[in-house]
């Protein structure tokens, strides 16, 4: 398995996104070092471009591994420097290639992150405790710069491999070259179909939502606060902190209902009440920049009433009833009666989100989806099963397994789409690694003191 091995290993290091609030020296003195004599004083130990790496940033990127529960004995402070000076790279290329992270995509993301770190701890005086910061501001400060380099070298990254392409041709002779005592091994695996239920929400609460949203418009003309009235009664977690802001323009990745609206409104203009998808909104524009659009929004979701998820859950019922009888197969009751746009279309068969294929392997998959299959047996239709989203919202699934696979050696017929993948990270990886021949010999890097004597896998060093 060394082959397949190299690929699953070869993207390095992959690093969360924040530090634990632990005590450095710990970990200096805990995990295995590099040097016999390692200097105590924090400095410049390298230089990529615009961008400076300390010796503490090493710390703390063992921290970050640590606070994921990952042993980090195996891992050297070289190895480390490397993985954050290729990640320096990534950032300063992307400011030369003029890729741009917006401020409010950085919010979004922050805001987010945020949400959870205070469900999780109960506070944001607690997060900032944990984190060991002196105040919020200097937390949210230092969270926004790492969010936003993260970002970059993420869409750098992206440029890079989303233009690499892969023939059918160039999957046979990756798949021809691998050698017979090295043929990746599958796991059993399942093909999985649903049908979703969502329940109704009745149309006195729909009124009840939409009539609340035109009073908070009419108290914004007389002259109440947007943002106040956002932060109050908004369901929008993302942006309830700053208002229900966004910057979007065409590209941004809103559902189309809200994109238009925002489109359609000028500065300072109020829209009546709208539907998506996620419920009932309002938006207020408050700037148009050329193609950019500045607003904020109130969304609203109308409450599912006891009443209303009893009938998704007969309904439900009722369906798996005369599947059970043989009046309908589950694909047509999916194609004809499932509430899931995706699925839908396609007989109710679930697409694997890690590798698009219909296929799940045991022992990767979700561990709720695993629960609610282990005891089916093959066409077996499971009872109503309730879900409840992160945003809240519920509905019923039935779910059965239409095929299922036993572990075997990977086979270029049955596995393409697996071997496609395997194939397609190989060429990736070449790409990458032609990249980072070219970008280290045009960006000034510097590496200090004893740093110098690392092994590298890339030619830092410019030998």
């Amino acid at each position: 398995m060394k082959f397949i091995s190299k690929l699953i290993l070869a993207m390095g290091l992959i690093l969360p996104m924040f530090a634990s609030a632990q005590d450095t020296t710990d970990v200096a003195q805990n995990t295995e070092p590099v040097f016999t004599k390692r200097q105590k004083v924090d400095g410049i130990i390298a230089t990529v471009g615009d961008y400076l790496i300390l010796d503490s940033d090493i710390d703390k990127a063992y921290l970050e591994i640590k606070s994921q529960g990952a042993d980090v004995s195996g891992i050297t402070r070289c190895q480390l420097l490397g993985k954050l000076m290729e990640d320096k790279l990534y950032a300063h290329q992307a400011t030369q290639d003029s890729i741009v992270v917006a401020d409010s995509q950085v919010r979004e993301k922050m805001n987010k992150q945020l949400d959870y770190m205070v469900e999780q701890l109960g506070s944001m005086d607690k997060v900032v405790e944990y984190f060991h910061k002196d105040n919020e501001e200097d937390f949210r400060s230092e969270m926004s710069e790492i969010l936003k380099t993260n970002m970059l070298v993420e869409q750098e990254r992206d440029k890079i491999i989303d233009e690499v392409q892969i023939t059918p041709e160039e999957v046979r002779t990756f798949f021809n070259k691998i050698p017979t005592s090295e043929l990746p091994t599958f796991g059993a695996e399942m093909e999985v179909s649903q049908i979703v239920v969502e329940p109704k929400v009745n149309e006195a609460e729909k009124q009840k939502v939409i009539n609340k949203l035109k009073d908070i418009k009419k108290e914004v003309q007389d002259g109440a606060s947007f943002f106040g009235k956002a932060v109050l009664y908004t369901d929008d977690k993302a942006s309830s902190s700053t208002g229900g802001y966004y910057k979007i323009n065409r590209k941004t990745q809103f559902v189309k209902e809200f994109k238009e609206v925002a489109f359609s409104l000028g500065e300072g203009e109020i829209s009546e009440p709208f539907e998506t998808e996620f419920g009932y909104h309002i938006i207020m524009v408050e700037k148009i920049r050329g193609q950019e659009v500045e607003l904020r929004h109130i969304l609203m979701v109308p409450k599912v009433s006891d009443a209303d998820m009893k009938e998704a859950k007969d309904k439900a019922i009722l369906i798996k009833k005369r599947i059970d009888d043989g009046e309908v197969s589950f694909t047509d009751a999916a194609r004809t009666m499932s509430d899931d746009k995706e699925t839908r279309a396609n007989g109710g068969i679930l697409i694997n989100p890690k590798t698009q294929d219909t296929r799940f392997e045991l022992t990767k998959m979700d561990p709720a989806l695993y629960r609610d299959l282990v005891n089916l047996k093959d066409k077996e239709v499971s009872v109503p099963i309730l879900e409840t989203e992160p945003s809240g919202k519920k509905k019923y699934k039935l779910l059965t397994v239409t095929n299922r696979y036993d572990e075997h050696t990977a086979d270029y017929a049955k596995d393409y789409t697996k071997i496609k993948a395997l194939a397609l990270k190989e060429k990736q990886l070449l790409a990458i690694g032609k990249w980072f021949d070219t970008k280290i010999k045009d960006t000034y890097i510097k590496i200090n003191g004893e740093y110098r004597d690392c092994e590298f896998t890339n030619n830092w060093l410019k030998k």
